[in-house]
């Protein structure tokens, strides 16, 4: 069996995969200054609206990973992210936060397929006994999405407008179709299954436990996404794109090194030093009143957040039968979006009723949380049902 983890499909898959979430970053991080300053809105619908994009996803996660295994996955793939680029387009005609809403809300359905669709191929591509490391840099895709986003939306934003953002977003999410449309998958991936529509081709039943975890750990996540903006002016950081950069530096570390870790020594030590240091994090920010503990958070958030997605991915992946990936990844993007949009909406209720920085002590006690959970059942589990 080839062992290599690069190939061609695997290029294109990341290129296709780091521009997307390029555009996804770079509406997030410019979307509420956009939504304060331009349409008044409060704390609250700034939470709302954001939160729409996760709470859409969420809808369809589970129709998506049924459709990759009944229907194929470059059919799905190609599809959403079609009708994810097009919808940019409706960011220039929406002018009240009602339009705004009801746009996040269609381009969070679209978006549900593309992530799916994207780390299942990423999967079928890469060999078993590589699957952390392989995973680990097909999630640094990601992370240079999450790195270039925000710079690319606040630079653009602020030097040529809002109209001119919506527009470099479209431009490039065409660019990544046109990557994704050049991945040729192996036939077997292409031949639709004798899948019917019931429970559980829409849930895999092995994917629970770790899906649970994700979910109560992306509540932290999510809270950070969608107000470290707004807590950076608060503090006087203007230049709060500069935040992610240090960020999205933390997880580029961690991915780099947590992948082998975890196919040699499985996640019990990865994920908890992980989680401890987002428990650590989390109070640095929240106590942050100047650019150096501002921008030391988010290396030591960064760090922590860049292991947890990859890892529990790889876990769900050990489980699942190879004919159920599908379904596998698209109960553990479902987790995702519920713990993300759970967040960034509590997140919006405790800005508006209390602080930001009272959003960031709430995240540590979430991630002690998560902690508890992965200790006392994931681990377990995982290591009774994970057949080497």
């Amino acid at each position: 069996m080839n062992e290599k983890i690069w190939n061609r499909d695997f290029v294109f898959l990341i290129l296709s995969n780091s521009l997307m979430y390029i555009t996804y970053y770079a509406i997030l991080s410019a979307l509420p200054i956009y939504l304060v300053s331009e349409l008044h809105a409060s704390k609250v619908q700034v939470g709302v609206v954001v939160g729409a994009y996760t709470i859409a996803s969420v809808l369809v996660r589970p129709f998506s990973g049924f459709a990759l295994d009944k229907f194929g996955r470059r059919t799905i793939f190609l599809s959403a992210l079609l009708l994810y680029s097009l919808l940019f387009a409706g960011y220039l005609v929406a002018l009240t936060i009602t339009s705004v809403l009801l746009l996040r809300f269609g381009q969070g359905l679209t978006w549900g397929f593309t992530t799916v669709s994207g780390s299942t191929i990423a999967v079928d591509n890469i060999p078993p006994s590589k699957r952390g490391e392989g995973i680990g840099y097909f999630a640094l895709s990601t992370t240079l999405g999450m790195s270039a986003g925000p710079v690319i939306g606040l630079f653009v934003c602020h030097r040529w407008g809002y109209t001119a953002m919506f527009i470099t977003g479209f431009f490039i999410s065409i660019a990544s179709l046109g990557c994704a449309y050049a991945i040729h998958l192996r036939k077997r991936f292409l031949i639709g299954k004798r899948i019917q529509l019931k429970w559980n081709s829409l849930f895999e039943r092995s994917s629970i436990l770790p899906s649970l975890n994700v979910f109560i750990t992306m509540i932290a996540y999510g809270g950070l996404m969608s107000f470290i903006a707004l807590y950076g002016r608060e503090i006087g950081i203007q230049n709060s794109s500069l935040y992610f950069l240090f960020f999205s530096a933390g997880i580029a570390a961690a991915r780099l090194t947590a992948g082998k870790e975890f196919d040699r020594n499985g996640p019990g030590r990865v994920i908890t030093l992980c989680l401890i240091l987002l428990i650590i994090g989390f109070p640095m920010l929240a106590l942050a009143k100047n650019p150096i503990l501002f921008y030391t958070s988010a290396i030591v958030i960064g760090f922590g957040n860049g292991v947890i997605f990859p890892t529990f991915q790889s876990i769900v992946n050990n489980l699942a039968d190879s004919t159920r990936r599908g379904v596998a990844n698209s109960t553990l993007y479902t987790a995702v979006d519920l713990g993300m949009g759970s967040g960034m909406i509590m997140a919006g209720l405790i800005a508006q009723k209390i602080s930001f920085s009272a959003i960031f002590w709430v995240n540590s006690l979430v991630c002690i949380a998560g902690l508890i959970f992965f200790r006392s059942f994931v681990l377990k589990y995982y290591e009774s049902n994970w057949d080497k």
